[in-house]
């Protein structure tokens, strides 16, 4: 054959061989870890008062999304042995091979229907799973109760004004309503102190805050100066205080990038979010990978008695990348590595590793 993919019979035909066990194995991991999940946290919904079906069923309803998201590519992955398994002890794989057709062109249908997918996924996390972990993070919190109205109130909240530093034992309310108490300004110059301020209490003015009988304590000098009413943390806005504790998997792409970007102006850090805005991204191409990685089940003859260890092989490649792309996660959160790599670098090096394996296999 002189295209790149089988005929068209063929490439549907493997493309619903794959997509058929991929999606019914997923199914059947939900089912099972979803009733496993239950056992544990029925007791806990139902021991609140006023709990019943109708919040066991909602807590299936937000859970499930998680556990199909997490565990797609395992799907992916067993979906692509069991049908290059199949293929192999049906010779078909050695049909297309004699046809002509090189190991890309016989995996190209499952690399394709593995693209879907992965499309597929990046969609079902960004609309669906991360509203439903936002919700119930807040519900566990909340432990199963009514879920508690956020009025934006927090407290010890640290920003980054210039080289100054802001600190505000508390804040209430929102936008130009919000109200501070107990704020220190840290005054700096090229990275030393040069005095503190204080104040009881603060409000919006203008393009800064007002404080009220502020104090300024003079590190050279040692002397505390008052200095009134006056305006401090001047461009420094009301959401940058607000600012609470970002779940990266409970936003969707668009809005952990916003949240980056808040934060890296109140001049918090950022690196870990980084790493997971990435990992949104390489995590559903994952999904691409399991082809390439489960190849080695698809080449061989059947009858040589090997295909099984041909399988073991495939998923031993598709769990080391997993374990790989948690442990480079971590790495990435103590800033041990820079964040595209921690997002990045287990998909690359497990790309060029199923290539290698893939030329081998052909050769």
């Amino acid at each position: 054959m002189t295209g790149f993919f089988p005929s068209r019979t063929v490439s549907f035909y493997m493309a619903r061989l794959f997509l058929v066990r991929t999606f019914g194995i997923l199914a059947a991991l939900v089912i099972v870890l979803q009733a496993l999940d239950l056992l544990s946290e029925s007791g806990k919904i139902l021991a609140v008062p006023g709990n019943g079906d109708a919040q066991v069923w909602g807590y299936v309803s937000l859970r499930a999304p998680e556990i199909a998201a997490r565990f797609l590519p395992f799907s992916v992955l067993l979906g692509t042995i069991l049908t290059l398994i199949q293929m192999n002890q049906n010779s078909e794989v050695v049909a297309l091979k004699s046809a002509g057709m090189s190991a890309h062109q016989v995996l190209a249908p499952l690399l394709v229907a593995s693209l879907g997918v992965a499309l597929l996924s990046f969609a079902f996390n960004d609309r669906i799973v991360s509203r439903a972990t936002a919700t119930l993070d807040l519900w566990q919190k909340a432990e199963y109760g009514p879920l508690p109205r956020d009025r934006g109130d927090r407290s010890n909240v640290w920003v980054r004004d210039g080289d100054d530093l802001v600190q505000v034992d508390s804040i209430t309310g929102r936008g130009d309503a919000a109200r501070l108490a107990g704020v220190t300004v840290y005054d700096r110059s090229g990275g030393s102190l040069m005095a503190i301020v204080r104040a009881a209490e603060g409000r919006r003015h203008g393009d800064g805050w007002r404080v009220r009988s502020a104090t300024r304590f003079d590190v050279a000098s040692g002397q505390v100066t008052a200095l009134g009413d006056i305006v401090v943390a001047r461009g420094v806005r009301a959401d940058q205080f607000t600012l609470g504790t970002v779940n990266a998997e409970g936003l969707s792409f668009r809005a952990l990038r916003a949240a980056i970007g808040d934060l890296a102006d109140a001049g918090r850090p950022t690196k870990a979010l980084e790493g997971a805005l990435w990992h949104k991204l390489s995590g559903p191409l994952s999904s691409v990978l399991m082809p390439l990685l489960g190849a080695v089940a698809a080449f061989g003859l059947a009858r040589s008695g090997q295909l099984f260890l041909r399988a073991v092989m495939g998923m031993a490649l598709g769990f080391a990348y997993f374990v790989a792309d948690n442990f480079a996660l971590a790495m990435g959160n103590l800033g041990a590595y820079p964040p595209f790599l921690a997002a990045w670098a287990p998909f690359l090096l497990f790309f060029l590793i199923g290539e290698a394996v893939l030329i081998r296999s052909e050769e």
